[in-house]
């Protein structure tokens, strides 16, 4: 009977100490109840309270917390939008622990209820366009509209941040297109400006390659006309005829050539014109007199002058 009283008072007295010691962790406090009254805020480390009386009502860590928060609102131009709120906290030392417990039942259900009426009475006087603009503007008032009642109740926020501006899949569809067409647009006029300067150069090339051949056309026939006057010269001086019958003999040795180079090709395509002396003659008439009648148009031009 004497043993049963000790092992029974040694795991009563083992119960009471289990009961007793309690242990708070790093950057946590316990809050202590002594007959269902606040009695004493405890730090990190191994305490011990009296059993029966004492208890420990809550643990608040001050640690940095973060809520997020997601908030389906309308903008001005008739456009639901969900906005994605995160709110970063923290209770503000042990001085405020009962602030923090006592005073708040649901700290982040309260928040909660801040954050939506701060952003339901902003969001909706502005644009879409306005909202995602200005998400840094819309950040920056609910931490400072938090932030003073937070502190109330021994918070203390560190920041408010927009994460997210997701509106309606059917108008994000819309905008995406608009982009996109507006994109296309000034690929379209790049393209269109490419294809300009490629005319134009085209074009100016061509245009200096007609330049120049029209050049060399001009030197070709000035060395022909040159060649002739000077064959024609020395035929006349040494055959003793005019310059009108030695053109005669140019045309008709050039014609009887032009003749022999023709039949060499037997696939020709070559029409062939009256070629009779007589019309070799004819042609013959036709250049003297073209040659005559320019010389007198420059002889009257040069009177004029």
């Amino acid at each position: 009977m004497n043993v049963f009283g000790i092992v029974l008072g040694i795991a009563f007295g083992l119960l009471l100490l289990a009961l007793a010691i309690f242990v708070v962790r790093q950057q946590t406090f316990a809050l202590i109840e002594r007959w269902g009254r606040f009695n004493r805020v405890v730090g990190p480390g191994l305490h011990i309270k009296v059993p029966i009386m004492d208890r420990v009502a809550g643990r608040v860590s001050i640690r940095v917390q973060e809520l997020n928060v997601s908030i389906k609102t309308k903008t001005n131009d008739n456009v639901f939008v969900d906005l994605l709120i995160a709110v970063q906290y923290f209770v503000d030392g042990e001085d405020k622990v009962w602030d923090a417990f006592y005073r708040l039942t649901n700290p982040q259900a309260q928040m909660e209820s801040w954050i939506f009426d701060n952003v339901r009475a902003k969001v909706p006087g502005m644009t879409l366009d306005s909202v995602f603009e200005n998400k840094e503007e819309i950040a920056k008032e609910i931490e400072v509209s938090l932030s003073a009642r937070l502190s109330e109740y021994g918070y203390k926020l560190v920041r408010a941040l927009v994460n997210d501006i997701q509106p309606d899949k059917g108008v994000a569809d819309a905008m995406n297109e608009i982009n996109r067409q507006q994109r296309l647009r000034v690929a379209a006029e790049h393209e269109g400006e490419a294809k300009k300067i490629i005319v134009i150069k085209e074009a100016e090339a061509d245009a200096r390659s007609k330049e120049l051949s029209g050049e060399g056309i001009a030197k070709q026939r000035i060395a022909i006309v040159a060649g002739l006057r000077e064959s024609v010269k020395d035929a006349s001086d040494a055959l003793g005829v005019n310059a009108e019958g030695v053109m005669t003999l140019v045309l008709m040795t050039q014609y009887y050539d032009m003749l022999t180079d023709v039949g060499k090709n037997s696939r020709t395509n070559t029409i062939m014109l009256p070629h009779t002396p007589g019309a070799v003659g004819e042609l013959r008439e036709q250049i003297i007199a073209s040659i005559m009648t320019g010389k007198a148009t420059g002889a009257a031009e040069d009177r004029k002058v």
